[in-house]
């Protein structure tokens, strides 16, 4: 059976256990397996770019050791993609906030993210750029929150806050939740906030999915 390994840059067990709940939809009985794991000398969470930078060889390590057939990085930093490209050696890899900001597009005219700390907005805003998106973003809204707070039901009513925010101060029509820790909020603050949310770990592996089964086909 095909395996999708995704990994959690950082060591955080909440964290990587959000992510697992968070891909029950997307495990199907004839497969491909989708394994979840944790980069155990991963920093608690990536809230600098300092953090992103430390794990981009310890994650390229890593998936030139897999067998996986496709890989999934769950952090929103999308730390060390193209490395971690290279170092797969044309397997499929996929990074979340990717494939969270191109899901985006497709339900709205404007997306706005959900962002854990201002110098996590300083990132989000940095690689919308980079992709070429500034005229669709319509912002990010901090919650001053860890990655491991974010998986807790406590946080709920500050990320819809963030969510309303977005959509009635700066016209978001959808919201991406701008960390991996938030995957269990998802149904929750799409009936809270009246607005699509975009859970951007699940679309990666959906995308991994939609590679691995059209791979020689």
């Amino acid at each position: 059976m095909s395996r999708i390994l995704v990994i959690n840059p950082n060591s955080s067990v909440a964290v990587t256990e959000a992510i697992d709940a968070a891909l029950a939809p997307l495990r199907l009985a004839c497969g491909p397996e989708i394994a979840v794991t944790r980069l155990e000398e991963g920093p608690p969470g990536i809230a600098t770019q300092q953090d992103a930078d430390s794990v981009i060889l310890p994650l390229s390590r890593l998936v030139s050791a897999s067998d996986a057939d496709a890989f999934v990085l769950a952090c929103f930093s999308d730390p060390g993609l193209f490395s971690v490209r290279e170092a797969a050696g044309g397997r499929p890899v996929m990074g979340i906030a990717e494939w969270g900001l191109l899901r985006a597009l497709t339900l709205g005219e404007r997306f706005g993210i959900i962002a854990l700390s201002p110098m996590s907005v300083r990132r989000q805003q940095r690689y919308v750029r980079q992709m070429g998106l500034d005229g669709r973003y319509a912002g990010s809204w901090p919650v001053d929150a860890t990655a491991a707070e974010t998986a807790g039901e406590a946080m709920r009513d500050r990320l819809a806050a963030a969510g309303r925010k977005l959509v009635t101060e700066r016209g978001a029509d959808c919201i991406v939740l701008g960390c991996a820790g938030m995957a269990g909020h998802r149904l929750a603050l799409e009936a809270a906030i009246g607005s699509p949310v975009i859970e951007p770990t699940q679309q990666a592996v959906a995308a991994a999915l939609g590679a691995v089964l059209l791979q020689g086909s």
